[in-house]
Order: structure tokens, then sequence, then C-alpha cells
């Protein structure tokens, strides 16, 4: 993993040994404190993102099982990713104060008995539960994985190689997570794809006790219990909101409401951060240009992947009618080639600006989705592959240079809250993701059902009867309907609908991808070359990146804002 740097880290290994048994620099962590962090940072962050895609790929399975809505299917995906974007900026600073360590063990525990709660549900709502419970661990594993290798490693240069790494450990779960649930789901039932996160996370803490230091932010920090409130609020509400709105209409008096309380709160926390003295999100991160982009990218990318793979699990599952490793292996072409083009982007860092990086791997993304458009049921895995491919390339392109680029616009002293935001931004995004998608796709594909009904040539009576139950139950209530010889018309007739729904999706989610690369190119800018009174000069390293010369002035200000910093 560290080829070609084994005998430097050697010989600091010794010199640090012969000055001390101790380490008495926390701001220097030992070598092997280095690499057991990562280490257990990259495993920590697989295990608690892996029933994002274990999940994504069951949904079919699982509806055919519970006999859920597409809206309560939503649902699902959500329940895990809404507790991550409400509560990871609280665990974050929960780190700061009371121990990385300790947090990112207790968000371990939380993910192994949300996993045990939703092996054993026997229905939608206790399913609904421990998704709940598992993202409050991944809410408390995130942030403080990044903040701990932010410590262990304060030289941005050298820092960028370790969230590498961990950008790719959250890859790789999005990448074997369809692989694993496919294989679990052909030899037994959805609840199986619970059962290996349960030892993993057991394991996971139990070697982190001994070999991960823990570390707090300098200073004094306090929970900011009003701005957690507040951004709790305005995240439920407004993914409660545009979920019911999809499944019901935006006109709803609970769907207004919702998004009122949402809005408010919104308000609300912007308020209660700027007056706190110790505020869990610092909203003067946001004078730098790159952590800005950062934010916008992660939620604006994550609304429009961790969406499309809701989409697309459904379009696998019910219009072409795979199993769930048939769809695993669809899936894999996406994340399998976001690692390998995600390892060599984060080590490009060094030589090419982020804003190229970002923006061009975000107009891949957004091609690969529009050249998605034109599936049918019929679509080839051949006619596929090479379109997920150039879609997983685009993204791997962009994840690690965005988490990159994030954690370094801030002094590492701030490393947790940089973190924090940065994920609750993705977080917000992964949990909008279903929620809009998921929207669009239930009122397109019901709006065209009667249109396809009607093309078929099936009946007026029997037209109105499925349009009826749709309209009370969703599209999967016809696979249960008993049609006689009119079935095989009818599936069809939802099918076309679904395809219709998936590609306004599809256009919707590349709409997306391009209006983030165009906040890449507009606020990734590279710096300007002159100094001003008061700023220091950036010189003598050609190759350091851009950022941090452009990221100065904003550290000057957080250090008379932060006083320990």
């Amino acid at each position: 993993m560290f080829e070609g740097d084994g005998g430097k880290y050697l010989i600091a290994a010794v010199r640090a040994a012969r000055e001390s048994s101790v380490n008495t620099n926390p701001a220097h962590p030992p070598i092997q404190h280095r690499t057991a962090t990562l280490v257990m940072a990259c495993v920590g962050v697989f295990v608690a993102y892996l029933p994002v895609t274990t999940v994504a790929v069951s949904l079919p399975a699982i509806q055919r099982a519970l006999h859920t809505t597409t809206a309560e299917l939503s649902w699902v995906s959500d329940a895990f990713v809404l507790p991550m974007a409400a509560l990871i900026l609280t665990a974050g600073v929960f780190g700061d104060v009371h121990g990385r360590k300790k947090v990112f063990q207790v968000g371990l525990a939380f993910a192994a008995v949300g996993a045990a709660i939703a092996l054993c549900a026997q229905s939608v709502q206790v399913l609904w539960a421990g998704q709940a419970v598992a993202g409050l661990g991944a809410a408390a594993v995130l942030p403080t994985t990044l903040a701990l290798i932010s410590h262990a490693v304060p030289d941005p240069r050298e820092r960028n190689k370790y969230v590498g790494l961990w950008a790719t450990a959250l890859l790789a779960a999005l990448a074997v997570g369809p692989l694993i649930a496919g294989v679990i789901l052909h030899h037994a039932t959805w609840r199986w794809i619970y059962l290996l996160p349960i030892p993993a996370c057991l394991i996971t803490m139990a070697v982190a006790a001994r070999l991960v230091g823990d570390s707090r932010a300098p200073g004094s920090r306090r929970l900011d219990w009003p701005g957690q409130i507040t951004a709790a609020f305005a995240i439920m509400a407004l993914v409660y909101g545009v979920i019911e709105g999809g499944s019901a209409s935006f006109t709803d008096t609970r769907v207004v409401v919702s998004l009122i309380v949402a809005a408010l709160s919104a308000v609300a926390f912007v308020v209660a951060e700027r007056r706190s003295s110790s505020p869990m999100l610092d909203l003067s991160l946001f004078r730098s240009p790159a952590f800005t982009a950062t934010a916008l990218i992660a939620t604006i990318t994550f609304l429009g992947l961790i969406g499309f793979f809701f989409v697309l699990s459904l379009y696998f599952g019910l219009v072409q009618q795979l199993d769930t490793l048939a769809a695993g292996y669809r899936f894999l072409m996406v994340t399998l080639l976001a690692i390998v083009v995600g390892i060599p982007a984060g080590r490009l860092l060094h030589r090419l600006s982020a804003r190229l990086l970002i923006t061009s791997g975000l107009l891949i993304t957004a091609a690969a989705l529009l050249s998605l458009t034109t599936l049918d049921a019929d679509t080839s895995f051949g006619s596929l592959a090479w379109r997920l491919a150039l879609l997983g390339g685009g993204l791997g392109a962009v994840m690690t240079p965005m988490t990159a680029t994030a954690v370094a616009s801030v002094p590492h002293h701030l490393g947790g809250m940089a973190a924090a935001g940065n994920n609750a931004f993705r977080q917000v995004g992964g949990a909008l993701g279903p929620a809009v998608l998921g929207a669009l796709l239930t009122t397109k594909a019901t709006n065209a059902l009667s249109g396809h009904l009607t093309s078929s040539g099936l009946p007026g009576a029997t037209t109105a009867r499925i349009t009826s139950a749709v309209d009370s139950n969703g599209l999967g209530v016809v696979a249960q309907m008993d049609l006689g010889i009119a079935r095989g018309r009818a599936l069809n007739a939802v099918s076309d609908s679904f395809l219709d729904g998936i590609h306004q999706c599809l256009i919707v989610a590349a709409a997306l991808a391009l209006v983030a690369a165009l906040v890449g190119a507009v606020l990734l800018r590279p710096p300007r070359q002159h100094s001003t009174p008061g700023t220091p000069v950036i010189q003598g390293d050609q190759h350091r990146p851009a950022r941090e010369a452009a990221d100065v002035p904003l550290q000057t200000d957080l250090s008379a804002r932060h006083p320990a910093v």
C-alpha cells in the first residue's frame, strides 16, 4: 500500500523510537498509528456504507416479500440515509469533544444493532427501524474516520493519498454490495443480506480498540443543540415532503406543511449557527470557494447517484425481470470502474487541478446518463455495459478529488468539522436521490400507464380496473392482480410505463451532473498569482495543490475565530 515509501517510513519509525517511547506531539502520531488508523478507517467506512447497494439491488425482492408501494420502498432506502444526513454533523462534534475513536466504535455498534433488527424484520415498518439505527451508526463512522485520518496525517500532500484510499474503500462497498446481495438472494431470502455487517462491525470494534489511537479537536468545542435540532427538522421534513408529494400530491396539506417546516428550519439553522459560540458547522467555512464547491457538488452528485441506483434497481428487477445476482453484475460495471479510475485520480491531484478532474468527471457522467436514455426492456448486457462503465469512470474522477479537496480546504485542526460537513451534504443528496427520482418515476409511469394499456388493446373496463388499483397501491400491484389472458399485455404496459419514467429520471440525473460541472468550473478556480497584505505568499513547491494557496485567507480567519487553532 505504501510501495516506494517503505524506507522513509522505516527511518522515521526508528528515529521516533530512539527519541522517545511516547508520542508527545499529537500533531505527528507514530507511523504504526497512521497505518492502523488508515486500515481501520477504510474497514469502518466499508462496513458502514455496505447497506447502500446491498439494499438497493434487493428492493424488488423486498417489494415482493413485503408487498410495499413505491413510496414505502423509497423509505427503505431513506430510512438509512436520513439519519446519516441529519446527524452526521453532530457525530463529528461528538468526536471532536469526546474522542473520535470512541464515537467511531459507538457507530460500529449501532450499525451492528441496526443490521440485527433488519435481519429479524417481518414488516416494512420494522425494516425501516433497522435501517434507521444502522444509519445512525454510519453517521458516526463517516466523519470520525476522515477526522482520524486528518489528525494522523497533517501534511495535506501526504494526506491526499490516505483520503484517496478512504474514498476507494467507500466505493468498494458500493461495488461488492450488489454481488454480496446477489449471492445471498440466490440461496436465501432478502433478510440475510443483513447478516454480514454484524460480525464485521464487532471484529472491527475489537481490533480498533487495540490499534487505533484516539484524538480530539483542540480548544473547547461544545455540542450545538439548536443547530442539531434545526438541521434534523430541515432535512427530515424536506425528504418526507418530496416522497409523500411524489406518491400523493404536492398540493396535499401535509406535504405543503412539511416543505414549509423544512424551509423555516433551514433558516433557523443558519441563524443558530451564526449566533453560536461553538457552531456545529462554522458558516465561515463557506468563504472558501473550494469548500463551497465540494459541498454543492457532493449534494448534487449523490442525489443523482443514489437516485440512479434506486431507479436502475427497479429497471433490472421489474422491467428486465433479472434476479439480484444478474443485477449485481451490472451494478459492478459502475462501481468497479469508479474504483479503477478513483485511485489514480487521487494521485493526479499533485499534477492536475481539482477543477479539471472534477469538472471532466461530471461531464463524462452526464454523457453516460444521457446515453442510457435509449434503454428498453430488451437492452442486452453488452449494450448496457459500456455505458455503465463510462458512468463509473466519470464518478471515479469526481469522488476522490472531491473528498480530498474538501478536507484540504480548511486547516487540519478543523478536519472533523470539514469532513462531517462534506459528508452531511453528501448524505442530504443521497437521501433526496430516491425521494426525488422515485417521485419522478412514479408520477411519470402512473400518468403514462393508461395510454400504454389502451395501446395494448385491453378493454376499457380492464384498463380502468388496473389504473384504479395502481392509483391506490402503486405499479407493483399489477403483478398480483388476477387478469387472466390479459396479464401478459398488462405487465408489458407496466414495463413500458416504467421505461418512460426511467428515461425521464435519467434526463434529470444528467441535468444535475451538468449543474454540478458548472459549479466546479466556476468555484474551483486556480488562485491568483499575487499576494495581499497580511496573507502569506506560498512559494517553493511548484507541485503543491492550488487549493492550499487559495485557502490561506480562510485559515487565517478561522484561526482568529478559534484561538486553539
